[in-house]
């Protein structure tokens, strides 16, 4: 008797896994899911941005000259939070990067946006400008202190797409 038992048991759960195979498969080919299409829908920006600039007690900063394939992900800009501003990217090789600036203190705003990087020590140069170099597990950055203001050029992309994106920086006031 417990031999039969035994069967039906694991011959119920082959028929159950079965079934649920079957309602995986049809589920597969009903649900659209399309390869090709563009995973991130890119944001028009310019409203905030014009907002932001009205509203910071510093210049805001953000890029002119990149190509159509640098597309806009994330856009905020709050006062209560030291005059935050931000404008995140994909750029053409699908790395994240963003533009981040604040009144609030380097010390914590840095290593907040950017993750827990660190300070390198080391600089970079990017059109004149001279800007500090952190590394960290999750994102790399470019930091600089001017106009009463901390910016910060972080993200997933190497140092060469964060100084093309500190090179584009512009600010036009409101």
């Amino acid at each position: 008797m417990a031999a039969k038992r035994g069967r039906q048991t694991v011959r119920g759960m082959i028929q159950s896994l079965g079934v649920i195979m079957i309602a995986a498969g049809v589920m597969y080919l009903f649900i659209p899911h399309d390869e090709d299409a563009e995973p991130v829908k890119a944001k028009d920006y310019r409203v905030e941005l014009i907002t932001a600039q009205r509203a910071a007690p510093y210049p805001v900063l953000a890029p002119e000259g990149l190509g159509d394939d640098w597309r806009a992900t994330v856009v905020s800009y709050k006062r209560e939070q030291g005059n935050a501003w931000q404008l995140g990217f994909l750029s053409p090789d699908t790395q994240y990067v963003s533009v981040n600036q604040s009144t609030a203190e380097p010390r914590k705003f840095v290593p907040k946006v950017t993750h827990q990087a660190k300070d390198t020590g080391r600089t970079q140069t990017v059109d004149g400008r001279v800007w500090q170099r952190w590394e960290g597990p999750k994102y790399d950055a470019l930091v600089r202190t001017d106009g009463g203001a901390t910016t910060v050029v972080t993200g997933t992309a190497s140092f060469e797409t964060l100084a093309e994106m500190a090179g584009a920086l512009r600010s036009k006031q409101a």
